[in-house]
């Protein structure tokens, strides 16, 4: 008699999934790869690699990276594989190669703490991109000396105005200065909980649009997401996957 290879909990987290799947295939057909979006008469582009481009401005647009995040971890004794972030800055640079992104804006948490191996990595990766240019919002973990951000040819601001948009890390400290202006933060790494059936709810990360405030998804994979509380008029998009959803 041949043994079933599989356990229990194995064919329930199968099932899980392909519930998952059918779920959003069935009641969220419209599922797009890239979605355009536009504010105050700019066009933008949304990927489900959670970066947004700025067509006018040839500006890629990401917030919350975090290098150094996973060796932090590594050193606290927890086992995060250094392929988390690799795969991070691959599909940075992949991004900004499909793009053809000319400025690359990172709305704060460039990094997550004091420098280590990790930051090598990121200037072996800017080195290969040297002629990129490169605005950092400053968030509350970029904590590294202004040395740092000189040798890599990356500008910081605590707060970046181009035209009628801004950008900052945090929503709390954003100013809202008249009903075209319009700011684009970080900080939260929002997401969005979807009810299926049997009482289940998944979480994904999204683009979150307000009136005057876009936050935009944590670029590392390595991040949770904290949900939104969307009000009425507001956008919401999801990312599911290798695509793209409005739920709201």
């Amino acid at each position: 008699m041949k043994k079933n290879i599989f356990s229990s909990s194995s064919i329930n987290n199968l099932l899980l999934s392909l519930t998952s799947s059918l779920f959003f295939y069935f009641c969220y057909p419209l599922m797009n790869a890239l979605v355009a979006y536009t504010i105050n008469e700019n066009d933008f582009v949304l990927s489900p690699e959670r970066v947004m481009f700025w067509e006018k401005q040839k500006a890629l647009i990401i917030a919350d990276l975090h290098i150094g995040k996973t060796g932090h971890f590594r050193k606290s004794g927890i086992p995060v594989p250094q392929n988390v972030f690799k795969e991070d800055l691959q599909r940075l640079f992949t991004q900004i190669l499909f793009f053809k992104a000319e400025k690359l804006i990172i709305a704060g948490d460039l990094s997550h703490s004091k420098s280590n191996k990790e930051m090598d990595l990121f200037k072996k990766w800017r080195n290969d991109l040297n002629t990129l240019d490169i605005v950092l919002v400053n968030g509350n973990h970029d904590i590294l000396e202004e040395k740092w951000y000189e040798e890599l040819k990356i500008e910081t601001e605590d707060c970046l105005d181009i035209g009628n948009f801004s950008f900052c890390h945090d929503p709390e400290e954003a100013l809202v200065k008249d009903p075209r202006h319009y700011t684009f933060c970080g900080h939260l790494h929002p997401g969005i909980s979807i009810r299926g059936r049997g009482r289940q709810y998944l979480q994904f990360p999204c683009f979150y649009f307000g009136n005057n405030i876009g936050i935009l998804p944590a670029f590392s994979r390595f991040t949770g997401c904290v949900n939104v509380n969307a009000q009425q008029g507001e956008n919401i998009f999801a990312i599911v996957d290798n695509g793209i959803m409005q739920v709201q």
